[in-house]
């Protein structure tokens, strides 16, 4: 499989299939494709389905497949911001906020990831319930605004605003802290929760989460009453 991004910030993933190759998609996903694709819509199994259903994604997912020589096919982003191209393998799944993922290569596994500390759970927002990327092959991500990376020592930590997080290694873990002070948590204007993310590992943070500017939308609306 061959690809190229194109069209920041409204962007497309275009992919060059050889026969027989598939790609797994969310469905609404696909802009265009070659006539000789192939689409199977499956829902992989109860348990898949419904992890996929808890983490807020469809309970389906499309399969699309070249049949009788190359095929070509795009998916794009749903949300202004970039899409990433991330190797899947063995030894490197991926954890990403729910919703990032747009498509993979066959051989790419979605799940539903939990943390396991109880307070990233109960006040962590986008933090409790993430996906989890794994086995092997090419998967498409997409960020809301604009992705910065980081590299994260053992030990070292990262304070994330709650949506912020778009991605990060298997290897890192995750963490809620409380705003320091009745006057920060009240006039801050930060909320009363942080995400601590701490290393090893690479992580990827975003500009602009869409529950974010769906606030800021929302607070200029006329009101209606």
């Amino acid at each position: 499989m061959r690809y190229t991004i194109k069209g920041e910030p409204t962007p497309v993933v275009i992919c060059e299939l050889a026969n027989g190759e598939s790609m797994i998609t969310e469905s609404g996903s696909m802009v265009w494709m070659s006539p000789n694709m192939e689409m199977e819509t499956s829902a992989g199994g109860f348990g898949k389905a419904f992890g996929r259903l808890f983490s807020g994604e469809n309970i389906f997912q499309n399969i699309y497949t070249a049949r009788g020589g190359p095929g070509m096919i795009a998916f794009a982003s749903s949300f202004p911001g970039a899409i990433r191209a991330v190797p899947i393998t063995p030894d490197r799944p991926l954890i990403v906020q729910k919703s990032a993922f747009l498509a993979s290569e066959s051989g790419v596994e979605l799940s539903v990831f939990f943390q396991k500390k109880v307070g990233a759970g109960f006040f962590g927002g986008e933090g409790f319930i993430m996906q989890k990327l794994s086995g092997n092959g090419m998967a498409f991500l997409e960020i809301d605004g604009y992705g910065e990376e980081y590299t994260l020592a053992p030990g070292q930590q990262m304070v994330v605003d709650t949506g912020n997080l778009a991605m990060m290694d298997a290897t890192c873990s995750l963490d809620i802290r409380t705003v320091k002070g009745v006057k920060n948590m009240l006039f801050g204007g930060e909320g009363v929760f942080h995400t601590v993310v701490t290393g090893p590992g690479n992580i990827l943070l975003q500009t602009m989460p869409i529950s974010s500017l769906a606030g800021a939308i929302a607070a200029v609306l006329p009101n209606k009453n």
